[in-house]
């Protein structure tokens, strides 16, 4: 079964893909929730239209995401976190605390689109992430874990 979808899904697509999904995933969620719409041929027709229609708001976004992705790589940035004497911290940093971490670093870039590669991490040090800004722009950047 083909959809088009309405809105991100992490794991399928970006809003106006058409994608392949199983009969029930798209009949029993997708459709009902509003997530997404059967893919037809009269709703492909509408969907090449409002393609064409966003292309050029579709390159400006495109443009201020490239921005903020230079500020992200060019930024050191550090999060705080209460630790052990022997270096492990208690609990673990997530992309929550690495949002609000950009945020005060003057970025603001959504929680769900911060990756932290290697899952989340539990000692000090320096560790790697990556945001996902734009369908075509992702940014890698390290971040620091100093005792607080």
């Amino acid at each position: 079964m083909e959809v088009i979808l309405k809105e991100d899904m992490q794991p399928l697509g970006f809003k106006d893909d058409v994608v392949a999904v199983k009969n029930g995933y798209g009949r029993n969620f997708l459709i009902p929730q509003g997530k997404a719409v059967l893919a037809t041929e009269s709703a492909k027709k509408m969907h090449a239209e409002t393609i064409k229609q966003r292309a050029k708001k579709d390159a400006k976004l495109k443009a201020d995401a490239e921005t903020v992705a230079t500020k992200i790589e060019a930024l050191t940035l550090k999060v705080s976190a209460k630790a052990g004497d022997s270096g492990k911290i208690f609990g673990s940093i997530n992309n929550i605390q690495i949002a609000e971490a950009l945020k005060l670093a003057g970025v603001d870039v959504d929680r769900k689109a911060i990756k932290v590669i290697g899952g989340s991490p539990k000692e000090l040090g320096s560790f790697e992430a990556e945001a996902k800004l734009h369908r075509e722009v992702t940014s890698a950047f390290t971040f620091e874990i100093i005792a607080g």
